[in-house]
């Protein structure tokens, strides 16, 4: 490697620190700010504040780290542009593709690290700042109910329940069946299930049974049924936040059990672990398009080539947002929802790298 690789190299990376160094203070002041008032309240522990923000650190810099990426080359390179060195180094026969060739080891290296994060690291983060967040700041506050939930508890029974509340843990027009191959063999019914934490029974009001047989169906009503069910009434519904918690071998375990179980929240880890891949590869892409951006001398010096950075920025975001959320309530494809954002502004990194390069 030689002397402008390492000095591009150099810049590169120590732009890249240095900024998330001055932003995640800046995020832990922010968020400190906001949840001060709740951790007195709720007396939180000292040490368990410290661990909190630790796991913010991974968290905020897994969470903003393309952002990071694509205003730390658009700095370096507007400075670089703006003392003419880029001009220097191109008219001393350095090509346009060569010059670009340390920026992509420095995004082979941010992408490297990006990907362990991802991985492995930031879910483990992510748990301790969910935990964190329910155990003391929200465990006072109601919890959402969850709609339309069904389950597949193993290859001959299936669950369906309605309006679910972890709170009480009971639901609504709760349906049990049992089959054998692709015959019902067994249904029950009833308008309201509640379990019994203190017995771990569940309570089955407006209870219906159904024996499906040869000849006849046997049918059994109760007002008020006691018994034991195979399953556990917190499988109705995973806590919302489950996937980010998993590394991605546990990630891939578990969409596939609860693709059997037919969770109505499945896009959503599907979105979780496509984007565990995404995100890294956004640092090729951005690394590009700040290069193809920032790479000329323009009369408003290194503000323009920010103002234009920070925009294309935001709607990246904007359009990873919108397309994840779409994703995560519909039927749209989680892999489209991802991959959409990285396709498109890698398609513009082309346009805007060969109008550079002219």
């Amino acid at each position: 490697m030689k002397i402008l690789d390492w000095y591009i190299l150099k810049r590169y990376l120590g732009t890249f620190f240095t900024m998330i160094l001055l932003f995640i203070p800046i995020g832990i002041i922010v968020d400190l700010s906001e949840k001060i008032d709740n951790m007195l309240e709720h007396s939180v522990p000292l040490d368990a504040v410290i661990a909190y923000y630790l796991d913010f650190t991974v968290y905020f810099a897994n969470l903003l780290f393309p952002l990071f990426v694509f205003l730390s080359v658009i700095w370096f390179t507007s400075k670089l542009a703006n003392k003419t060195e880029i001009i220097a180094f191109l008219s001393s026969g350095v090509s346009f593709w060569r010059f670009l060739r340390p920026y992509m080891i420095g995004a082979i290296i941010i992408c490297i690290g990006a990907l362990a994060m991802g991985l492995f690291l930031a879910p483990n983060a992510s748990q301790g700042f969910n935990e964190f967040k329910y155990s003391y700041l929200k465990k006072n506050k109601k919890v959402q109910e969850t709609s339309n939930v069904y389950r597949q508890i193993n290859d001959s029974v299936f669950l369906y329940a309605n309006d679910f509340r972890p709170l009480d843990k009971s639901a609504t027009n709760f349906t049990l069946e049992y089959f054998d191959g692709n015959k019902l063999k067994t249904k029950i019914s009833a308008r309201k299930i509640t379990y019994n934490v203190t017995d771990s029974i569940y309570e089955l009001r407006d209870y219906v049974k159904r024996e499906v047989k040869e000849n006849q169906d046997i049918i059994e009503k109760l007002p008020v049924k006691d018994t034991i069910l195979p399953f556990n009434i917190d499988e109705f519904t995973p806590v919302t936040y489950v996937a980010e918690t998993l590394d991605y071998l546990e990630l891939r375990k578990f969409i596939e059990k609860e693709s059997k179980r037919g969770s109505s929240d499945i896009n959503r880890y599907k979105v979780v672990a496509y984007k565990r891949w995404s995100i890294p590869i956004s640092a090729f892409i951005l690394t590009i398009i700040g290069v193809a951006v920032s790479s000329m001398k323009r009369r408003g010096g290194m503000g323009v080539n920010l103002a234009v950075g920070i925009s294309l920025a935001f709607l990246f975001i904007f359009i990873d947002k919108v397309l994840g959320t779409m994703a995560n309530q519909s039927d749209f494809p989680p892999l489209v929802a991802v991959w959409f954002p990285n396709v498109s502004f890698g398609l513009l990194a082309i346009y805007l790298l060969y109008n550079a390069k002219r």
